[in-house]
């Protein structure tokens, strides 16, 4: 983290000299949200399935007469799934389009990447699935970010979800654990499942890695199926999961379960993987389609008549964090970032698609998960925890 911090201090330095401290302008008659978004790159899907839901949620509000009688205006900026991008369209975002607030990123690096320029800023973010949580509250001081927030839970609760599945329904004894180690997602993901999986009576038997970009897992792989493990927890985002996961049932012939966490959540994995590969893969995730829930059936049929796909826990998450910031506007009756971030902190039981949420001290939502297993390359409802 010190290596981050010192990193972006010449952006900052910029960010002041252009600027000043305190952000949020807007302009006129508007509000407006600025999305910090993966819409190419690595994981692509995951930041334009976030923009169709923010795009969902913009058009619904502004049918209901907008907020505090202004237009919401969407100005959306691509950061290429890179941490360096993620800083410069942040800068933009403040500086140049005078955004009320930023709905991004939605991988924990590249949110990590802006989150020191929001806040000296005082733009609120909000995130609509970055899970590491280093991204609200920073570890050197222990004290919570002022203008971060965000719309999913966090990586000690979904590695816990997925441990205690893995022992409780799946009844495994040994695991395996293979993590991309360039990833700050991954790493607090494998972290969190080895510590409630022990903890729970099970041994990890084996510990493999691998760099972004990687292509051949197969040495990694043969280690592991050498080590015989009932389970194989694979933290990782869907490109290299997809390969992995290909491998390891094509290559190597393992069939034992595959558990991954959000980071599964995109149509690629199936097209990488191949959907013969995707017999006993799980993955913890923050909604699932077929819940009969009647605010998720609804949200899935306006997102099917619109995209014409079922919606992924991103279009979800990223309708509900918009949804999240309009629901502190009014409540502040103000766009003012000071009364919106005190606003985002007093928010209490707000239901939204993936779930009724309240606000915690350390800016994370208390609320549910979901285990969901892939049949015939679909997910498949399996399991909801509550918090």
């Amino acid at each position: 983290m010190k290596l981050v911090r010192w990193a972006f201090l010449p952006l900052l330095a910029v960010a002041l000299v252009l600027g000043g401290c305190g952000g949020g302008a807007g302009k006129g008659n508007e509000v407006r949200i600025g999305l910090n978004l993966e819409l190419s790159g690595q994981t692509a899907t995951f930041g334009q399935s976030a923009k169709n839901g923010a795009r969902m949620a913009v058009e619904k509000i502004n049918a209901d007469g907008g907020l505090l009688g202004k237009k919401v205006v969407l100005v959306e900026g691509d950061n290429k799934s890179e941490k360096s991008e993620s800083s410069s369209i942040a800068l933009k975002l403040i500086q140049q389009d005078k955004v009320d607030v930023i709905i991004g990123a939605t991988t924990s690096g590249t949110t990590l990447a802006m989150v020191n320029i929001a806040d000296e800023n005082k733009v609120p973010v909000i995130s609509p699935t970055a899970t590491n949580p280093d991204v609200t509250v920073d570890p050197k001081t222990k004290s919570t970010r002022p203008y971060i927030f965000r719309a999913c839970f966090i990586d000690p609760f979904q590695g816990e979800v997925a441990a205690k599945y893995a022992i409780q329904d799946l009844h495994a004894k040994k695991a395996a654990v293979f993590t991309e180690v360039s990833s700050d997602y991954a790493i607090g993901l494998r972290d969190a499942f080895k510590q409630a999986f022990t903890k729970l009576g099970g041994e990890i038997v084996a510990e493999e890695s691998y760099q972004k970009n990687d292509k051949d897992f197969r040495s990694q792989l043969t280690r592991i199926r050498d080590a015989k493990p009932d389970v194989i927890f694979l933290p990782g985002y869907y490109q290299e999961a997809g390969i992995i996961i290909k491998q390891a049932r094509s290559d190597l012939g393992i069939q034992v379960p595959i558990i991954g966490g959000d980071g599964f959540d995109s149509p690629k994995l199936v097209e990488i993987a191949g959907a013969s590969n995707m017999a006993k893969v799980f993955l913890t995730n923050h909604y699932a389609a077929d819940d009969p829930d009647p605010r998720i059936q609804e949200f899935v049929k306006e997102y099917q008549a619109k995209y014409n796909a079922i919606p992924d826990g991103f279009a979800v998450l990223g309708y509900d964090a918009v949804m999240l910031y309009a629901d502190a506007v009014k409540r502040a009756g103000s766009t003012d970032p000071t009364k919106v971030k005190a606003a985002l902190e007093a928010t209490k039981d707000l239901p939204l698609v993936s779930g009724t949420i309240t606000i915690g001290p350390d800016h994370n939502p208390i609320k549910a998960a979901v285990v969901l297993e892939y049949v015939d390359g679909k997910q498949t409802f399996r399991k909801k925890v509550e918090p």
